[in-house]
């Protein structure tokens, strides 16, 4: 439980002595009470561009490159690219579009084999991708530690694994492009977003393609900035007028200031007192993909998220 132990009791400290965020307990109750709290489908359940018609293996070695960069889309205007069949897609699903538009090509997702060049035009849209050549390196990394210390093959080294805890262990220990702390007040804070993230995926794609049991419910939930600013949107979560200036106008957050800190850690502990409240069996991380998926419906409107360029989120 070291990570998980971590990140929990980090992020209760700095709810405990946050300046500019608040969590609204009573807002809390107000959520608590409607009906929508229950478990949903994964996001992956919808096979998004086919990806469920591949093996298991190719999915998860698939999972591990995607979720390494799977972060910081936001910009005006947002990146987004025009698939082959004339639909325009951004954020995490241009992602998982081109990066499949890369498997099919390539015949494989090595980056120790693919040049940058390949890899930007594979990213073409209408900007430039942010933090092009920092996610080239990223997955450039996780190729060499997957074709040095796994034989080439992820899924092979991990397939036994079926619990959080263990997977997620592994993942920030062999992979240092998922590590995800800040400093606060002195103290390292720990989130470790990606690494919760794909953690979560595999497990649930285990359990989808193979119905397997596997364990995902010691998560705790993934710091970004979609779910903090549903929270806010449902005022569980309230910010002091100074960040609520700075978020609402669109500026740019500095990655480990006390505001971003702020934000990604009351979210994690507000996720947590809302499940201590549900009466039902709901993981955080189930939770998590609630309030997540919340956010993907375009028809609601909420407050602007904070903006933080950073390769954590």
């Amino acid at each position: 439980m070291k990570y998980l132990e971590e990140i929990t009791k980090s992020c209760e400290y700095v709810a405990q002595h946050s300046k500019h965020v608040m969590i609204n307990e009573e807002a809390i109750d107000n959520l608590v009470n409607q009906h929508f709290m229950k478990k949903q489908d994964h996001w992956l359940s919808s096979n998004p561009f086919g990806l469920l018609d591949y093996s298991l293996c190719d999915i998860v070695n698939f999972l591990i490159i995607l979720s390494s960069i799977d972060c910081s889309f936001w910009g005006e205007p947002k990146w987004t690219l025009l698939t082959k069949e004339n639909t325009k897609v951004d954020g995490a699903f241009a992602l998982i579009y081109a990066l499949l538009q890369i498997r099919k090509e390539k015949g494989h997702l090595d980056f120790e084999q693919i040049s940058f060049e390949e890899f930007r035009n594979f990213f073409t849209g209408n900007v430039e991708i942010p933090l092009l050549k920092e996610r080239y390196q990223v997955v450039k990394e996780v190729s060499y530690i997957i074709n040095t210390k796994m034989n080439g093959n992820f899924y092979e080294y991990i397939k036994d694994i079926t619990k959080d805890i263990d997977l997620l262990n592994l993942i920030i220990e062999n992979f240092p492009s998922f590590s995800d702390t800040r400093t606060y007040n002195g103290k390292t804070i720990y989130f470790y977003k990606l690494a919760g993230l794909v953690v979560s995926d595999i497990l649930h794609i285990i359990e989808l393609k193979e119905n397997r049991l596997v364990d995902y419910s010691h998560l705790v939930g993934c710091a970004d900035y979609k779910i903090p600013q549903i929270l806010r949107g449902l005022n569980i979560l309230e910010y002091d007028l100074e960040l609520a200036e700075l978020v609402d106008k669109l500026q740019e957050i500095e990655e480990n200031s006390n505001y971003e800190v702020e934000i990604r850690a009351n979210m994690i502990v507000a996720l947590k007192k809302i499940k201590e409240k549900l009466p039902n069996d709901l993981t955080l991380i189930d939770l998590n993909d609630i309030i997540w998926k919340m956010g993907q419906d375009k028809t609601k409107h909420f407050k602007p998220y904070h903006r933080t360029r950073t390769l954590s989120y």
